[in-house]
């Protein structure tokens, strides 16, 4: 056993005793236990259950790009100080000021991959199971939590004829329709990367200050929402169908988290902030602290508070005097 697979061992055992754990539920119902459905049924239970344990590093995630953002101004006076000075006293003492630029925000440039960088190893160890499944079949062997008996119902696992095994790239297993994994696979590529490319783009276009926008981190993000989709795609055809399923499912995870947070705890400033402030203000209702945020954003709360006033002054309408009786 190689240095990777000493590595993957762990997580290979636990995807596949969560894939497992969800296929004995399923079929305990009444589902068949060779179906692919019911395997399919597993892989998303499997992406629920990883998903779920991410939100806490989810919302660090969250308050990190907040205070990355919150940093720009900063972070471009920083840049405009040292701008021209490429000497080491300067790139080390500039380089110092923005760790401790970092620490005072509680942020780093990094946190926003952190959920990503977690979800890669349960990722290369389901890739692993699903790839090594054609192999331990043949010779009779389990992988990781799955039996040789449950690996064999896998290998024989299908949806619209398309084995969860195969791969649009290294052909399709005995049995299998060869149509059928070029349609599934071409239409789940291109719901896997469309997915992302719009959850990338949402966030750029709803939660984003216009300070964090003209920043040169922003132009990197910008290179990044083109070029991360394209190297799934590409990757993509290589991924067997389970891999394909298991990742689009993510995916659309990602897709709805964000489009609750952009609605319900936007950016300082961003056009979801003010979205979010001109809803409540309709309301009648104030404006409230941003998530992640040190700092408020006092045009947004300023905007919603005259909002609420005016909301308020148009709805005190004069009453009326009691007439005497006679």
């Amino acid at each position: 056993m190689d240095f990777f697979e000493t590595i993957m061992f762990p997580f290979k055992w636990l995807v596949s005793i969560i894939m497992v754990g969800f296929h004995e539920g399923l079929t305990a119902i009444g589902m068949p236990a060779a179906s692919g459905w019911t395997w399919t049924l597993s892989i998303i239970g499997l992406v629920l259950v990883i998903r779920a344990a991410l939100i806490p590093v989810f919302v660090k995630q969250i308050k990190a790009q907040r205070g990355m953002q919150l940093l720009q101004p900063d972070l471009k006076k920083l840049q405009d100080k040292y701008k021209g000075k490429t000497d080491q006293l300067s790139r080390q003492a500039m380089a110092q000021e923005q760790m401790a630029m970092y620490k005072k925000h509680g942020t780093n440039p990094f946190s926003a991959c952190l959920p990503m960088l977690i979800q890669m190893p349960f990722f290369f160890a389901l890739f692993q199971v699903l790839s090594g499944v054609s192999n331990a079949s043949a010779s009779g062997q389990g992988i990781g939590a799955m039996s040789a008996n449950q690996v064999q119902q896998f290998d024989k696992s299908s949806i619209f004829g398309a084995p969860l095994s195969a791969t649009l790239l290294h052909g399709t297993p005995p049995g299998g329709n060869v149509v059928a994994v070029w349609i599934l696979s071409i239409i789940m590529i291109l719901a896997m990367t469309a997915s992302q490319f719009i959850t990338q783009k949402q966030i750029m276009a709803k939660n984003m200050s216009e300070e964090a926008m003209a920043s040169p981190f922003m132009r990197q993000q910008k290179m990044m929402l083109y070029i991360l989709p394209i190297v799934f795609g590409v990757g993509g055809i290589n991924f067997p169908i389970g891999v394909l399923i298991y990742w689009t499912t993510t995916n659309l995870w990602t897709m709805g988290q964000q489009f609750f947070v952009i609605r319900r705890m936007p950016t300082p400033g961003s056009p979801a902030a003010k979205a979010l402030a001109e809803r409540r203000a309709a309301k009648g209702l104030p404006a409230l602290p941003i998530l992640g945020g040190k700092k408020a954003d006092a045009e947004a709360e300023a905007a919603a508070a005259a909002a609420v006033a005016q909301a308020r002054t148009q709805r005190i309408q004069p009453q009326r005097k009691n007439r005497k009786k006679k």
